[in-house]
């Protein structure tokens, strides 16, 4: 099976570690793995704004570094979402639905395509809180919705259940959005720090020891307002992170 890996940008720039404990994850799976050296931006900001002319170059070239996979995987929900539901201003060719088609979050590529079983020899012996990102529920399905009846789900719950001595705590509202939402913490500065306070406070609540998610965008704007809260105890990881065993 051959991956294409896709890391985006903030997580390039910022948690570089993310992207080396994804690599090391899937490699260890046995999937050969190649990292487009000329990936970029996948356009979500842009097209975020309502920029379409802008974010169609990054999307063309976006196709044009991963048209040759098999999958494309990337540790990022957002981003994932961006590829699979946003890219409909580009000419449908069948590069382009075919690379919309293959692009997975890590997560759900994990539970959903590999159907993994067991993460042997990974141990992470505490009790954490699990952040499912909006995107990743509402556009990507990894987990229930609490807005949607229907029998509960959790594919990040899942995996983390199969790491020996992790505890997953309880939240009084665990798919609540964290106020990150992207250019949104950035034009409601106030709603979406109150969020992320709410979310924080959460967390302390739940006695967690760490907090976990699959979407990294979201735990850099909790972690921010943790600190702005003198909540410096709390630590934030990746998902893949946790499941690979390192890199902290």
């Amino acid at each position: 099976m051959k991956i294409g890996l896709f890391i985006p940008c903030y997580i390039d720039a910022i948690y570089p570690e993310v992207g080396i404990a994804t690599l090391e994850l899937l490699e260890k799976l046995g999937l050969d793995v190649e990292y487009p050296m000329e990936q970029t931006c996948c356009g979500q900001p842009m097209s975020n704004e309502g920029d379409y002319k802008s974010a169609e170059t990054a999307q063309k070239l976006f196709i044009q570094n991963f048209k040759d996979y098999e999958y494309i995987v990337g540790p990022a929900g957002s981003c994932v979402k961006q590829v699979r539901l946003h890219f409909d201003n580009l000419e449908q060719t069948d590069e382009v639905k075919q690379v919309r088609k293959n692009t997975y979050e890590l997560v759900e590529f994990l539970h959903d395509i590999l159907q993994v079983k067991s993460f042997p020899g990974v141990e992470f012996k505490h009790k954490v809180a699990l952040h499912n990102s909006c995107s990743s529920i509402r556009g990507l399905g990894i987990a229930k919705p609490s807005e949607i009846i229907g029998t509960p789900y959790n594919k990040s719950a899942d995996l983390l259940k199969m790491i020996e001595g992790l505890e997953i705590a309880e939240m009084s509202r665990p798919d609540e959005c964290c106020g990150f939402g992207g250019t949104f913490c950035v034009t409601d500065e106030v709603v979406s720090g109150k969020m992320g306070k709410d979310k924080i406070s959460d967390y302390v609540t739940s006695g967690a020891e760490y907090v976990v998610s699959p979407d990294m965008s979201c735990l850099m704007h909790q972690k921010g307002v943790a600190l702005k809260n003198g909540i410096t105890h709390l630590p934030f990881l990746h998902i893949a992170q946790v499941l690979n065993g390192g890199p902290f």
